[in-house]
């Protein structure tokens, strides 16, 4: 049968998306990335409209990417629990076509496209309950998700220009926003009066508008010319590879990388020959990190184990790397531990050749982590030195809460984030003070999928009656709890990042549900196997 629905889904080579949207619908999901296609199988009981502004599914990875960009987890790491890649121990990392595929692949097999609306905006967000609603002692009121009357309106518009009123209203008793962390908005640099990119006379493009190249294009862009990389995370290293792989052979040109601020690059899930996964991705090895709202003894143990944690653990990783990489040489050595970049999911995986291309000439790294600021002919770095240009990315990276808050409506606007910068979700999921909304997609870990995937099914669970949230005020002291975990273990905390307690992440959740809380066959794997969404198949 499912197969049948799949080649029914497919026939003439076009998917059927959903054809009509009623004015007033239960659940509303905005975006069609990873979590709006998982929240749509895991809510498709409540019929959703998933509206997707774009004509494509996919997310940042149909949108957002380089040609060259690849996934920075092993395929099984990166799945969804109820279907496996199909070449799942092919040892390379997919590319952004690869994922793609997938996820059209996931579409196909669950029947998404007839939630999905393509070509759907949402460019407005007006919330119909009363004044005092996210404000009371209990979420949205009564504590219902679902209260059998509409509380979101939401404006729709079917066509790229701003001056079109081409818009359409609809309603709906919940929404879950899935726009994203990346993509869309660009994080801009501010400079003062005078040395901004309005004094450069050569080009500067963000890398959002770099992802709209075709090869050929970026190769005519990059070739012979004279680039500057702002930015050392992996948008801004895919970037300087391609960049060099374009200005190998005569004529060519090196790259320059501006690095701000330093982080550990890794080249492999290997070290020392040991597999990655044993150092932070185990129950036994996530023991000794701090969770949030954890109780006396754990707190005194995270305690005691923190020097071994950094001295340790992160000592034996950055031994290997400071081995292996050539990281002193470029000065590209971060002083600060591993375990905090890891801790705020700021680990790089390193392309093939990145070095190789370092050691050829082709590209080269300043440090200023004072600051930089535009010339005629390039930058200034913040010790006076000149680095000529005629071609500067700003490999800045996105502001996805931007993005949140161009819809939505005032108070709820201003509620975004919290004093530390971070959106203060319950489960990753539930804002204590926006009633009748969800969030998915702006918490990170090892694996974004499995992330989102879990948290759209503990969801399904909220709407389905299976668990009630607590009070308000319980829900926010949860949130802070998290605030300060993080903040404890890394620097970089605002990212909301759950990497060194994934598992326990998992286990709440699992608690909620009423599931199983250890999934594995055996005391031993229970603590000494890696955490996987295989291990989070519906039961």
């Amino acid at each position: 049968m499912a197969a049948a629905q799949q080649q029914q889904q497919k026939e003439g080579g076009a998917r059927r998306t959903r054809e009509e949207v009623p004015a007033v619908g239960r659940v509303a999901i905005i975006g069609g990335g990873i979590s709006g296609l998982a929240a749509a199988k895991q809510l498709a009981a409540h019929d959703p409209v998933v509206f997707e502004a774009t004509p494509h599914i996919g997310g940042v990875w149909k949108h957002c990417a380089y040609r060259s960009t690849r996934l920075q987890t092993p395929r099984p790491d990166y799945e969804f629990s109820d279907m496996a890649w199909p070449n799942r121990d092919d040892p390379s990392f997919p590319t952004h076509v690869e994922i793609v595929d997938y996820l059209e692949d996931y579409a196909d097999r669950f029947c998404l496209w007839r939630y999905i609306a393509l070509r759907s905006k949402v460019v407005g967000v007006k919330f119909l309950g009363g004044p005092s609603a996210g404000f009371t002692e209990l979420w949205s009121g009564s504590g219902e998700p679902l209260q059998g009357k509409p509380m979101w309106e939401l404006a729709v518009s079917s066509t790229d220009d701003p001056d079109s009123d081409d818009v359409q209203l609809y309603k709906f008793e919940f929404v879950v926003m899935c726009t994203g962390k990346y993509g869309d908005v660009a994080r801009m640099p501010v400079f003062p009066p005078g040395k901004g990119p309005e004094v450069f006379k050569g080009k500067v493009m963000h890398s959002l508008d770099y992802c709209k190249l075709n090869e050929q294009e970026t190769v005519e862009l990059m070739r012979g010319k004279k680039v500057v990389v702002v930015g050392y995370k992996k948008s801004a290293i895919d970037l300087a590879l391609e960049c060099a792989e374009a200005n190998q052979g005569e004529g060519g040109q090196p790259c320059t990388m501006l690095v701000r601020t330093l982080h550990w690059v890794v080249p492999s899930y290997s070290i020392w020959g040991l597999p990655f996964f044993l150092f932070y991705s185990t129950r036994f090895s996530q023991l000794f990190y701090e969770r949030p709202n954890q109780g006396i003894f754990r707190s005194l143990l995270c305690r005691l184990m923190t020097p071994l944690q950094k001295a340790g653990v992160s000592k034996f990783i950055e031994s290997y790397l400071s081995w292996k990489l050539p990281l002193s040489r470029y000065g590209l050595r971060p002083d600060h531990p591993f375990v905090e970049d890891y801790a705020s999911c700021q680990m790089a995986i390193l392309p093939d050749g990145f070095f190789d291309m370092a050691d050829r000439d082709l590209i080269r790294f300043r440090r200023s982590a004072g600051g930089w600021c535009f010339s005629e002919n390039g930058v200034v770095l913040d010790d006076g030195t000149h680095v000529d240009a005629d071609l500067v990315f700003l490999a800045t990276g996105f502001e996805g809460k931007d993005k949140l808050r161009s819809v939505l409506p005032e108070p709820f606007r201003g509620l975004v984030v919290n004093k530390s910068s971070m959106m203060p979700l319950y489960r990753g999921t539930i804002h204590p003070l926006i009633p009748n909304m969800a969030f998915v997609g702006y918490v990170e870990s090892v694996s974004n999928l499995h992330t989102s995937e879990l948290r759209c099914r503990w969801l399904a669970g909220l709407l389905g009656g299976r668990f009630a949230l607590p009070a308000v005020e319980e829900m926010v002291r949860h949130v802070d709890g998290e605030t300060e975990a993080m903040r404890r273990t890394t620097r970089f905390y605002r990212r909301h990042c759950i990497s060194t307690y994934s598992i326990h992440d998992s286990d709440a959740m699992c608690a909620d549900l009423g599931s199983r809380v250890h999934r594995k066959s055996n005391f031993l794997a229970e603590l000494f196997a890696p955490y996987n969404n295989q291990d989070y198949k519906e039961e």
